[in-house]
């Protein structure tokens, strides 16, 4: 995994719903490679994810974000269905370079649910992260840039 728009990605096409995926033990990275966990959904197609669980990720870099949760992919909020993103687990992650550590939009009718990190490192961050319309961002032990960023947002 060191090239194209993610490492691991559930979407776009998710009218049929995804549940219950597990990621373990992997590395992954390289200037080519846009994002580590890459989740997207939207209003044009909706469905389901739920149930995501990734553990022991190891990434050297990548150019947008360590984790990215985007119902604004392509259509965005121009369809007719709601995109639902609940439950998704994330343990010992560590990322050495990025833009983003972590990159999260859902609508405002339709809010990202219950993300938990635990025990994540992301280095050299470039920027702040973008948190629109998320309802029980959980982190425990999650660094960025060194600061420990612990508690719900």
């Amino acid at each position: 995994m060191k090239a194209g728009h993610g490492g691991v990605t559930i979407g776009s096409e998710i009218s049929g719903g995804v549940r219950h995926v597990f990621v373990e033990d992997c590395r992954m990275g390289g200037p080519h490679l846009d994002t580590a966990v890459r989740i997207k959904n939207n209003a044009m197609r909706g469905g389901l994810i739920e149930n995501i669980y990734a553990r022991k990720i190891e990434v050297s870099e990548v150019a947008m974000a360590g984790l990215s949760i985007d119902f604004f992919y392509e259509e965005g909020e121009h369809g007719r269905f709601k995109p639902v993103v609940r439950d998704v687990d994330i343990r010992n992650f560590a990322v050495q370079k990025t833009k983003y550590a972590l990159y999260l939009r859902g609508f405002q009718r339709a809010p990202i649910e219950d993300i938990h990190l635990t025990d994540c490192d992301f280095k050299a961050v470039e920027k702040r992260n973008v948190v629109e319309n998320v309802r029980g961002l959980e982190l425990r032990d999650v660094r960025i840039n060194g600061k420990l960023e612990d508690g719900a947002q």
